[in-house]
């Protein structure tokens, strides 16, 4: 699996990273938002950020629209985290999707949902892209599919 693409965030994101964590974790979801903990893989420390939960065909999955960014790494290590909006927090246990046609659907259909907030990091990939585009992007996007634990 190629591990190049990631495309790091700049200060306004990270700020608005911040804005929207502390809104989820205060119970304000914005458009789907949550916040994710995973524990880093070499500080052993849960590690916040939010997340657009995306369902598809009745599951739920976490896209890296950066590629391969730390909470992906952490993530392969960890196996799963926690969600949380407000008071109610969700464990989960987390598998990487292989890169083949079903992931490219799972990200066709983020693209639908999320596409005017995460279009810029797919480097011209849209929703309305081939399928074949779609599978080639694929490798620079990491996807797990979510399942609660508790």
């Amino acid at each position: 699996m190629a591990q190049t693409y990631y495309l790091r965030a700049g200060a306004s994101a990270r700020r608005l990273n911040q804005v929207v964590g502390w809104l989820a974790r205060h119970g304000i979801s914005l458009m789907g938002s949550a916040e994710m903990s995973v524990r880093g893989r070499r500080s052993g420390q849960m590690q916040r950020l939010p997340v657009n939960a995306h369902t598809f065909e009745g599951e739920r999955y976490l896209v890296s629209a950066r590629g391969h960014s730390q909470w992906v790494r952490n993530m392969r290590v960890a196996g799963g985290g926690e969600l949380r909006l407000g008071r109610k927090v969700s464990r989960f246990a987390a598998v990487e999707i292989a890169d083949d046609a079903q992931k490219a659907r799972i990200i066709r259909a983020y693209l639908e949902r999320w596409g005017w907030e995460v279009n810029q990091y797919f480097q011209g990939i849209t929703a309305k892209s081939t399928d074949a585009e779609l599978l080639a992007a694929c490798p620079d996007h990491p996807v797990f599919r979510v399942t609660v634990t508790d």
